[in-house]
């Protein structure tokens, strides 16, 4: 059987016998030493036909797989009352193969995941507010982080207090009926506390209420104050 393969396709000896093993769909733990030897010389007189430098370590294993065949040839010695097995000429390169195999195996699989890598992209942090346009451009004597640490504790004061009384309700909070009811409590109280508009402890009515006073804030409907240093903020109609 001719095998066909590219000089200088291999990464060294032990590479070019897992291929002729391989393609002659052997099992490495039974190697056709006669066959692998003849198409390993092989390799190596197409080698010299092209004037190729024949590396020191084909050399070296051209050598020692011409020993083995010859160590394979010769006749055993009939020792049948002997119970000590002969050892196998092959053992020591098959145990080489399997090593090489395993190393490759797994530089393939690094390889694989250097190439996936390569196609991802990192980029340093960057300051988020940066893409929040006008962040503090509320009308309000405090800024967007001092609402939003506070509220951030009330809900945490909150979490606290439970068992809490929840209203159950399948009907959409929208921001905009949440702006039009803060509007008609302003109407009757010209300040409000912050938190008291906080009714319900409902997700869906934290966050319609919490929008719709920036909202409303920024459409100059209202103002958040805090008079005093650790005071609660408060809402004033504008």
């Amino acid at each position: 059987m001719e095998i066909d393969f590219k000089i200088n396709d291999f990464e060294g000896p032990l590479d070019l016998l897992l291929y002729l093993i391989k393609q002659n769909k052997m099992n490495i733990l039974d190697i056709e030493i006669e066959k692998i030897t003849d198409q390993y010389i092989a390799y190596l007189d197409k080698m010299e036909e092209m004037n190729l430098e024949i590396t020191s370590s084909y050399l070296v294993m051209a050598s020692e797989l011409l020993y083995i065949k010859s160590k394979m040839l010769l006749p055993k010695k009939e020792e049948e009352e002997s119970e000590e097995e002969e050892e196998d000429p092959r053992e020591n390169l098959v145990n080489r193969l399997l090593e090489y195999q395993t190393y490759k195996d797994i530089s393939n699989v690094l390889k694989n995941k250097e190439e996936l890598r390569s196609e991802i992209y990192t980029k340093a942090p960057e300051n988020i507010k940066n893409y929040i346009e006008d962040d503090e451009k509320i009308n309000s004597d405090v800024t967007l982080d001092d609402l939003v640490n506070a509220f951030k504790k009330f809900l945490e004061r909150k979490e606290e207090e439970k068992p809490l009384k929840t209203k159950v309700t399948e009907k959409e909070i929208k921001v905009s009926d949440r702006k039009k009811s803060i509007k008609d409590i302003l109407k009757t109280k010209k300040h409000i506390s912050f938190f008291s508009l906080f009714e319900s402890y409902n997700k869906e009515y934290i966050i319609a209420t919490f929008l719709a006073v920036l909202e409303l804030a920024k459409e100059g409907d209202l103002k958040i104050v805090q008079k005093n240093l650790f005071d609660d903020f408060e809402c004033e109609a504008v």
